[in-house]
């Protein structure tokens, strides 16, 4: 086999965790009109086909600030603005509908190409709009009319979800409709957050033309918690473009309704969407919800909060035993998960002498928090670290709990296999099982 076929059994391979994760999950994705005719755009529109032909329930949301601007320049019309919402003006609706209308009939024509020897042959996308999104004026503010500027008022999360269920995929546009039978321009983040909240979103993805979000010193955030994504804006703002900040409001403003990730991803840079999907580290900024939990290096302060984890499994022999001087000693090899300042998890990996393995161990939750994946969210903490550590290989050694370890990817091995520094170490009285995973 060469090497190639080797690169994609291993990469395919590699991949194959978050298909099963994402399968059935229920993801919402925000396109600014600014995104779309960009180069890297029929890319875009194949990997969400993509997404959807891997069982990921997708709900698309556009934008189109540019071309409504294009239309009413077309027309001689400039806008204004007020705090950054357009004022559509009744005479100027026509254009705005028009705007919206094509660029809605362009994305159609994207996701239903299919031509042989292209990403989109087979595909099959069927689109779906509709007036699912009920709308009220903004109305007066400052004192300016925004007149057939509007916000939701509602959303019709059910007939969203059916079309979902059949296989098809909504495509919203940044308009809504009124009791009164007119037609409000609404903004395309107002629609995106709202129908990700009314649905129940698993995320929320928003492309961004500006790229990914680094900080005053040029570090790319990888991920925010909803108090740093506050503070960050509150306190970088004038450092940023404007486009990356609204996309940040608007996976803040998502994560506060109830939407648990929200990421931005660069709509330049090629393949952004599934690198963040498919891959440990994605490529974008992801704003999470559960700010209070977080998981940390270990402290020495920490040493009574683990004591007080692994003591009752190394009471049932389901952990060594480790006195409390040895903890101390070896806190380095610790980290903790942490929430509202009570240690509710924790795990430790070892450098193995002479090798590029390391032993995870002490893995351990909180009876009352042993729910939600929180184990594995530290292994994958773990391997995180273990990849920093240039560590290829993981070993654990365990007496209990084969089966879990099996379900996280880790396969049987044998004491004769592990590198020769931690052979000399089995307790063959333990007679513990050997798992074996690969970083």
């Amino acid at each position: 086999m060469n090497n190639y076929s080797n690169n994609f059994l291993k990469w395919f391979r590699h991949v194959s965790p978050y298909i099963h994760l994402h399968r059935g999950k229920t993801f919402v994705i925000m396109i600014p009109g600014d995104c779309i005719g960009q180069p890297n755009f029929d890319n875009i529109i194949c990997d969400i086909s993509l997404l959807h032909s891997l069982g990921v329930r997708l709900v698309v949301v556009h934008g189109a600030r540019l071309q409504i601007d294009n239309q009413l320049g077309q027309a001689s019309i400039k806008s204004r603005f007020h705090m950054g919402s357009r004022i559509t003006e009744r005479d100027h609706l026509s254009h705005v509908l028009k705007a919206v209308g094509e660029t809605r009939f362009q994305l159609e024509a994207l996701f239903s190409s299919g031509l042989p020897n292209s990403p989109m042959s087979g595909a099959k996308i069927k689109i779906r709009s509709g007036n699912f999104i009920a709308a009220k004026p903004q109305g007066i503010i400052d004192g300016i009319d925004h007149q057939m500027t509007g916000k939701v008022r509602s959303v019709d999360g059910k007939a969203i979800l059916e079309i979902v269920q059949q296989d098809s995929i909504p495509l919203l546009s940044p308009l809504g409709y009124s009791v009164t039978g007119e037609v409000f321009n609404l903004s395309f983040a107002d629609v995106g957050i709202s129908v990700a909240a009314q649905i129940q979103a698993d995320k929320i993805l928003v492309f961004n033309d500006d790229g990914p979000i680094y900080d005053k010193s040029n570090v790319l955030y990888r991920q925010l918690t909803l108090s740093q994504c506050e503070d960050f804006l509150r306190e970088q703002e004038h450092l940023a473009p404007a486009n990356s900040y609204f996309s940040l409001r608007s996976c803040l403003a998502a994560c506060k309704r109830g939407v648990p990730r929200a990421h931005i991803i660069s709509s330049q840079e090629d393949g952004t969407l599934l690198k963040e999907l498919f891959t440990r580290d994605g490529t974008g900024t992801m704003v999470y919800s559960d700010s209070y939990e977080s998981i940390r290096p270990a402290q020495l302060d920490d040493v009574l909060g683990i004591m007080n984890l692994i003591s009752p499994l190394e009471q049932k022999g389901i952990l060594v035993k480790r006195s409390r001087e040895l903890l101390e000693n070896e806190i380095g090899y610790f980290v903790v998960m942490e929430k509202d300042n009570l240690i509710i998890g924790c795990a430790a990996l070892y450098p193995i002498p002479d090798s590029t393995a390391g032993e995870l161990a002490c893995v351990a939750v909180l009876k009352e928090y042993q729910k939600d994946g929180r184990a594995s969210t530290l292994l994958h903490h773990i391997e995180k670290k273990g990849a920093e550590l240039a560590l290829d290989t993981i070993y654990t050694l365990t007496t209990r709990t084969a089966h879990w370890f099996i379900e996280q990817g880790f396969t049987e091995s044998t004491v004769d296999k592990m590198p020769a520094r931690r052979k000399e170490l089995y307790n063959y009285q333990r007679n513990s099982k050997v798992f074996v995973k690969m970083i």
